[in-house]
């Protein structure tokens, strides 16, 4: 249970790459071989990849690799350094909280009013359901990520150079 816990988004990236690597291969061979496409493999894919992004984000939040740009950051003393550090938390975890709220208004708005989606005509708040979610994920690696960098310091405190 702990490494479905531990490994959460990277299983829901596996299975979603899995899923629509297939489905993207399905609609080129029936292109191909019948001259016709499987139209609601677009809506499909680009839902998807809309979730593939969200999860991936997750899975970037928890090992650190989202892009930073850290020249002012590295060349600041230790104690603004810390409080600098506390600051670009505090203001990320903000943003993927507004990020997951409004993504949640979305997601009733979809409820309330019955959207369907364009091509198979489902709600279309299928598709959205896991977007609010996914934002959460992102929050709970980013908090967990940083409450690691804070019991080790951060890397130009130790001596590691960036790569």
């Amino acid at each position: 249970m702990k490494f479905l816990l531990r490994e959460a988004e990277k299983i829901v990236c596996a299975v979603l790459f899995l899923g629509m690597t297939l489905l993207g291969f399905a609609n080129v061979v029936v292109r191909y071989g019948t001259n016709y496409s499987l139209a609601a493999t677009e809506e499909l894919l680009t839902n998807g990849f809309l979730v593939l992004t969200i999860f991936g984000a997750a899975i970037a939040a928890r090992r650190g690799e989202h892009l930073a740009v850290t020249l002012v950051y590295d060349a600041l003393p230790g104690v603004l350094r810390k409080l600098v550090f506390v600051v670009s938390g505090a203001l990320s975890i903000a943003l993927l909280a507004l990020s997951a709220y409004f993504s949640w208004e979305v997601l009733m708005n979809q409820l309330d009013s019955g959207m369907r989606s364009y091509g198979l005509g489902l709600p279309a708040w299928y598709y959205h359901v896991a977007v609010p979610f996914g934002f959460a994920l992102i929050i709970v690696r980013y908090l967990q990520r940083l409450v690691e960098e804070a019991r080790k310091g951060p890397a130009a405190d130790r001596g590691i150079p960036d790569v």
